[in-house]
């Protein structure tokens, strides 16, 4: 499939031709579901922690008399009936995470890019350069109707446009290596420099 490619100051550059295999797929909400729950797992710190009644701070002392109390036969108040007692199987400390195969992951990532470009949120430009000033840079992803965008640069991304975009609120940038399904989702709009889109086809394929 062919895309217009333009500059950041909106003026034309060409065009470029995508990959069938990477843009062309027909998006599979499954397939994005099980990619995204695998990222946001993992991500998860899982630090969660109560205190089980060997942890709790209160007197080992049997509370009151065995019998003739009328009462339940209790020996300790860290059990988890009482107030301020032990919690019974409560959360401990684990890790959230998953396998998922390399070429499913890959997979992912392809009807990400598959149903950007399907819904019509998919932007090439020229390049990701800019002279480093944030002011410049937001008024010209103003007047590119950017939102929500993330743009995907090449093998590593411009120091000075890097710098510029850090202070632009709704606008991220990756190189190559960080594009991920849950990035590309999340935004209105993914933008990917001609260099990305090299870097893309040499890494999906």
């Amino acid at each position: 499939m062919k895309l217009d490619v333009i500059k950041l100051d909106g003026g034309k550059a060409g065009s470029v031709e995508l990959d069938e295999a990477l843009f062309g797929l027909e998006p599979r909400a499954d397939i994005l579901h099980r990619v995204v729950r695998w990222q946001r797992n993992n991500a998860q710190a899982g630090t969660h922690k109560v205190k089980t009644r060997s942890e709790t701070s209160y007197s080992t002392k049997k509370i009151y008399r065995q019998k003739g109390t009328g009462g339940a036969r209790h020996g300790s108040r860290n059990a988890p009936i009482f107030r301020k007692g032990g919690i019974y199987k409560g959360p401990t400390p684990r890790s959230h995470g998953h396998e998922l195969t390399k070429k499913f992951r890959k997979l992912g990532l392809c009807h990400a890019l598959s149903a950007k470009a399907q819904a019509g949120e998919l932007v090439i430009i020229d390049a990701a350069a800019a002279e480093g000033k944030t002011a410049a840079l937001a008024k010209q992803v103003a007047n590119l109707g950017w939102k929500r965008a993330l743009v995907i640069d090449g093998a590593s991304v411009d120091e000075n446009f890097a710098q510029a975009a850090r202070n632009i609120d709704g606008l991220d940038i990756l190189p190559t290596m960080g594009a991920n399904v849950y990035d590309i989702l999340k935004r209105d709009t993914l933008v990917i420099t001609k260099a990305g889109v090299e870097a893309l086809e040499a890494r999906l394929k």
